[in-house]
């Protein structure tokens, strides 16, 4: 659905208001949530009101992008890029006392009066933007198709992911790289680069896993020198929650227990009695599931479909546009994987991988990041036209 707004006798504005009103049921959903997760009182925190600052935050986020055409967006691009790649590099060098080791990982800047910022979530709309510039840029000038021109555009997008990638790695932060990897990946898919090429890239991907999976069932010592104890460790508890119940699987073993309990109609708004770390962020499914029950689940998965769905319907509506098109696709990857891999992890169809729930679970910089690229996806959605019949 499209709200027409009436500029002049001949120009039109549309916007996305269905997109809107899903976000804004996510929101609610979120709070809710939230406001109930915190009574396990884990942190001496009141989580709930953080969020809805947040969210005002985001809001107002979104809508200074309308501020922007792309073509200013798309100079912008290589700065706010370049921008990330300070932040993360920072990370790595600062103290402890400035980016201290959280659950294994080293993403955060502490920032007294403001609490945390975690850059790789910021990082990951910076690369959208920079892939969809780059992208743009390949196509403008003089462009003709050939071998050579596909594999010169699949360096530059290779090129770009990698760096970031490879310094999340290096925070230890496994699920923000793996994130960036599937952005990556849909757009190499949709940028025109021939099909041999991507199909090979492809069957190379599967071969990595493969590997992998064999290397973890051989010789899993050798690859605690490249992940590390702390992610070999989410696999053995996602591979074997009981066995690891009072110890590396508690945290999976409470929320398959929570979910579990939930039923089919829950138990009622703050009626949950399982406790679940991390409930109120990464883990906060389990308090939809376990309160509301599968149809309260359903009702959050549905709303991310339709999320996903509007964007998408918008990447069609542009497509012509390469710079806004490749944003909205990037935009439909971040969120479809998110929500994958998150209700994924917490069922325990998939490891876990700290990876959040966007626009549910709390977190300043996951809101904010969120919302940055929701704003560019509605400025996207804003397209001026003319009639038809117009002059």
């Amino acid at each position: 659905m499209r709200m027409v707004i009436s500029l002049t006798s001949k120009k039109f504005v549309y916007f996305d208001v269905s997109l809107i009103f899903f976000l804004f049921l996510l929101m609610i959903c979120s709070c809710v949530s939230i406001f109930s997760a915190q009574k396990y009182a884990q942190y001496d925190e009141n989580f709930f009101l953080k969020q809805i600052v947040w969210f005002v935050l985001g809001i107002i986020v979104a809508a200074l992008i309308f501020l922007f055409d792309f073509e200013q967006i798309s100079k912008l691009a290589p700065f706010f890029y370049g921008v990330g790649i300070l932040l993360l590099i920072g990370i790595l060098i600062a103290p402890e006392s400035i980016a201290p080791i959280r659950n294994g990982a080293k993403s955060w800047f502490v920032v007294p009066g403001l609490g945390s910022i975690q850059p790789s979530e910021y990082m990951k709309i910076f690369l959208i933007l920079m892939l969809a510039k780059i992208t743009q840029s390949h196509y403008k000038d003089d462009f003709r198709k050939s071998f050579k021109q596909d594999m010169f555009l699949l360096m530059k997008i290779g090129g770009i992911s990698l760096l970031p990638m490879l310094l999340i790695l290096m925070q230890n932060d496994f699920g923000s790289s793996l994130v960036m990897l599937v952005i990556t990946i849909s757009i190499i898919f949709l940028s025109g680069i021939d099909w041999r090429i991507i199909g090979v890239i492809f069957l190379g991907l599967i071969g990595v896993v493969g590997i992998l999976i064999y290397i973890f069932i051989t010789n899993p010592d050798f690859l605690l020198e490249i992940f590390g104890t702390y992610q070999l460790n989410r696999i053995y508890s996602w591979l074997d929650p009981e066995q690891h119940a009072k110890g590396i699987g508690y945290q999976l073993n409470q929320s398959l227990h929570a979910i579990g309990s939930g039923m089919v109609d829950g138990k009622g708004f703050q009626n949950s009695n399982v406790y679940t770390p991390e409930a109120h962020s990464d883990f906060i499914f389990t308090i939809v599931a376990e309160e509301f029950g599968f149809l309260g689940g359903s009702v959050v998965i549905a709303l991310y479909f339709f999320i996903i769905y509007r964007i998408l319907g918008i990447a069609m509506y542009v497509r012509k546009e390469i710079f806004e098109f490749y944003i909205c696709i990037g935009m439909v990857a971040l969120f479809t994987f998110h929500s994958f891999q998150n209700i994924g992890m917490v069922t325990g169809l998939l490891p876990i991988t700290g990876i959040p729930l966007l626009l549910m679970s709390y977190g300043g910089s996951s809101v904010l990041a969120s919302m940055m690229g929701i704003g560019l996806v509605l400025n996207v959605s804003l397209r001026k036209k003319d009639y038809f019949f117009s002059d």
